[in-house]
């Protein structure tokens, strides 16, 4: 498995419509083959930042199969007018934990 972490910073004012229209938005990318979960938190000390971890089941079932495919290009639809900068996104494996 593979976890997509994501930090997502939304424009200051509006973090309550980012929020509404979140799960109407990640119904997009969990309909893709390889997606497993997801979680979206919001930051305590920067209210208009959110942390989106996704698990995929490998890097290319994110990598290429979401990013390839028409879904990206509606995920990017609902999220792109929240977002004050880019998203910074990397992607990690398992070294210690639940998986050992």
């Amino acid at each position: 498995m593979i976890v997509e972490l994501a930090l997502l910073t939304i424009t200051p004012g509006r973090e309550a419509e980012f929020e509404a229209l979140f799960p109407t938005a990640i119904k997009v990318i969990a309909r893709t083959p390889g997606y497993l979960a997801h979680e979206l938190r919001r930051s305590v000390e920067t209210p208009n930042r959110f942390a989106m971890r996704i698990e995929w089941a490998t890097l290319e079932d994110h990598t290429v199969g979401f990013r390839g495919s028409p879904a990206f290009a509606e995920w990017r639809g609902h999220v792109q007018p929240f977002f004050a900068a880019p998203a910074v996104v990397e992607h990690f494996r398992p070294v210690a934990g639940e998986e050992d």
